[in-house]
């Protein structure tokens, strides 16, 4: 199972801000509403959904995760902590 992380904004641009301050690389996709990125290791989605968190006051996007084939999470403020006390508790290798 592939798991995955998507990003969404109404704003031209924004997804692009953010993932180039997660990367510390412009990745070029100003125009772009929406962006995707598949893992097949889910415990790597821990590193990005902590950085939204950590910086979600300062971009106008949106998350959603899925870990199993047509079921997505909406990362907030609130449930974040417990997603990724999750994927550790679920994949723990």
């Amino acid at each position: 199972m592939i798991s995955s992380v998507n990003l969404y904004s109404n704003i031209k641009g924004e997804i692009n801000r953010f993932l180039t301050s997660f990367y510390d690389t412009d990745l070029e996709i100003y125009n772009s509403l929406k962006w995707e990125k598949q893992y097949n290791n889910p415990v790597e989605i821990a590193d990005i959904v902590g950085a939204f968190i950590d910086n979600c006051e300062n971009y106008d996007v949106h998350m959603w995760i899925s870990l199993d084939n047509g079921v997505y999470i909406n990362i907030t403020e609130k449930n974040a902590n417990d997603v990724i006390k999750y994927l550790y508790e679920r994949y723990p290798y």
